[in-house]
């Protein structure tokens, strides 16, 4: 059995506590079983995992590449492997096999899986960022008839509420005006948003790869069923330390917002207005399941807020 990286670990326990440090030690166990269960040969993990455990795997039977990929079963764990399954392959890895008790997914490996990260900062990140318009637009479809399985849009954005509780009415180490930008846009939003359609809701540079079955793929999706508008949002801002590194980040941002308007025929300002309200939630994603790691998203929602006229 392969050894679980102590960042991932570290991860689990932030965001599950006790029951994540069980889940933990039951993994090499669950990954064995499942090993059996799909004759496969399982390789190291992946050296970026984040929420969930992903390694390269061989199905013994016929040498097909494959990833096997699990996660602590909460909903978010559910809900991906329901938007693979709507998605069925268009625009995104397959979903071979699944077991939603145990939170495991058998998926389609992507190969050569090159991300889009060596693209952009080899200076191309226009080409990039159109990759990834259109990775947008193979993914959206109709919002499915049983939407239960997903997220709550509504919800799910609106993550900033448990903000100002958790500073005792303030907003702590967040500018005041910056979060009430957030809380303003968020609400105009919603009042005035368009038919909802599946989303991948986190697409990003690090969750589109190079595919051979088409050109790039999408992994990873949370499945909200939401506004087009709102999925340029996690791309916009990463990778952050190399768009902070950048000697005019805001117009970075400002080419980017762009290339998504003509590329995906949206209104900028939609898309602008979720990329700041979005990425103010991402920084207090940060302080409720990390405690840290929130000052380059505040960084980049200041930037945005520059672009609105």
């Amino acid at each position: 059995m392969f050894s679980i990286p102590d960042k991932f670990a570290q991860t689990q326990r932030d965001l599950h506590g006790a029951d994540g440090e069980r889940w933990l030690a039951h993994l090499p166990a669950l990954l064995d079983d499942l090993a059996e269960r799909w004759s496969l040969t399982l390789e190291p993990p992946f050296e970026m995992l984040s929420y969930n455990y992903a390694a390269p795997a061989t199905r013994a039977a016929d040498g097909t590449p494959v990833v096997l990929k699990v996660g602590f079963p909460w909903p978010e764990t559910l809900s991906e492997i329901a938007a693979l399954r709507a998605y069925d392959g268009r625009g995104i890895c397959r979903l071979l096999d699944a077991d939603e008790d145990r939170g495991a997914m058998l998926l389609e490996r992507l190969l050569p899986g090159t991300m889009l990260v060596p693209m952009t900062e080899a200076g191309d990140d226009d080409r990039a960022t159109r990759i990834a318009a259109g990775v947008m637009r193979d993914l959206w479809r109709p919002a499915p008839a049983d939407v239960s399985a997903f997220p709550d849009f509504a919800e799910w954005t609106g993550g900033l509420a448990a903000l100002r509780p958790f500073y005792e009415g303030g907003t702590g180490p967040f500018p005041t005006a910056l979060v009430d930008r957030a809380e303003r846009l968020h609400a105009e939003l919603l009042a005035s948003a368009p038919e909802p359609v599946l989303l991948h809701g986190d697409l990003h540079h690090y969750n589109v790869l190079a595919a051979t079955r088409a050109p790039y793929l999408a992994i990873d999706p949370k499945g909200l069923i939401g506004e087009p508008a709102y999925e340029p949002s996690n791309y916009l801002r990463n990778p952050m330390d190399w768009v902070l590194a950048q000697p005019d980040p805001a117009r970075v941002l400002a080419r980017r917002l762009d290339i998504f308007t003509d590329e995906l025929g949206l209104p900028r300002e939609r898309i602008l207005a979720w990329g700041i309200m979005q990425t103010v939630l991402s920084a207090w994603w940060n302080v409720e399941g990390h405690g840290h790691g929130y000052e380059p998203d505040l960084r980049i929602a200041e930037l945005l807020v520059g672009l609105q006229p």
